[in-house]
């Protein structure tokens, strides 16, 4: 009961926290407020802070909040092992740039697009799962991968209400800006997690411990990457320039996502992954639609979604053979 318990709450909270950070993102991005606009590469790096953060408390925790035993395992797991802090690196720099991808995916693209487009990572992650793990997919994965990519071009299609004056945000140089920054983000994310996921099957160490050693190195290539292209500006404003409720709350639920997902990937399976990433998807289109009226849907749209959202559940289909009755 408390484990079945737990599958539907991280759930929800993953539906929470994908719907709203991508809504919130989207909004931030185009809202028009007094002085300059907050520095996509600055909210990345206190992401990283507030995630090493919750780490930390939460390492804190399982030892009974005892500091001595925190800072022994600190120092044994991540000190003690240059090496396998060190595997982090590439993992962590994909993830940085990854995390700034779609701040720029968000500027030039409505929510309900980004959402879709970005379920390419199915596809990435399940090709390099292939190629660098060893894994075989089954009939009904390849099948689902193969409408994945018809839904995500149906999506991509060009309609009238893409270029229509009234919407200079929609229009044909900021979507393939937007789109291209939605592709290479899902190729970093499809590499990225299939690497992790590999070092974590090879050592024994807590997940939370890993997330530590990813939030160091991002942070250190959050800080390289800020000073490197805003540099000027931080010089000028600071840091925190243009940030106010909404710029923190983006913050907070990108450092919540890796901790969710983590616990997703230890409570739920695949089917219910599946439908809380559809259920994002049909929240987003529809907040996108009402509230931010960014976003004008077409029947292609619509057709593409729902292929998307049907690729996503035949993915994480285990197919059961029926008992076979002269073994009963």
């Amino acid at each position: 009961m408390a484990s079945s318990r737990l599958k539907y709450m991280s759930l929800g909270v993953l539906v929470f926290q994908t719907t709203s950070l991508v809504l919130t993102m989207r909004y931030s991005r185009t809202l028009q407020a007094e002085g300059p606009r907050y520095l996509a590469s600055s909210a990345v790096v206190v992401a990283e802070v507030l995630k090493i953060l919750a780490c930390v408390l939460l390492v804190l925790k399982e030892h009974s909040y005892s500091m001595r035993a925190l800072n022994s395992v600190l120092r044994q797991e991540i000190i003690h092992k240059p090496i396998d802090t060190l595997k982090l690196a590439i993992p962590s720099g994909i993830y940085t740039l990854q995390n700034n991808l779609l701040y720029v995916a968000l500027s030039n693209l409505d929510a309900a697009t980004y959402q879709v487009t970005y379920q390419l990572k199915i596809l990435t992650t399940a090709l390099f799962s292939v190629s660098m793990l060893g894994r075989r997919l089954g009939l009904y994965q390849w099948i689902s991968l193969l409408i994945l990519m018809t839904g995500v071009t149906l999506v991509q299609w060009p309609s009238e209400s893409m270029v229509t004056p009234e919407k200079p945000s929609l229009s044909a140089g900021s979507q393939f800006i937007g789109v291209a920054a939605v592709l290479v983000a899902c190729c970093s994310s499809g590499f990225a997690g299939v690497y992790f996921e590999k070092i974590l099957k090879e050592s024994k160490q807590s997940v939370w411990i890993r997330n530590i050693q990813l939030g160091m190195f991002g942070l250190v290539f959050g800080l390289f990457g800020m000073f490197l292209y805003d540099g000027e500006r931080v010089k000028e404003s600071g840091m925190f320039q243009g940030y106010n409720s909404i710029t923190w709350t983006v913050v907070a639920l990108q450092a919540l996502g890796g901790l969710v997902i983590a616990a997703v990937i230890k409570y739920a399976d695949n089917i219910l992954k599946g439908f809380a990433t559809s259920l994002s998807i049909i929240l987003s289109t529809v907040i996108s639609y009402f509230w931010l009226e960014d976003f004008d849907p077409s029947s292609v749209f619509f057709f593409g979604a729902i292929l998307v959202i049907f690729a996503t559940f035949l993915y994480g289909y285990e197919y059961k053979p029926p008992p076979n009755p002269s073994r009963a």
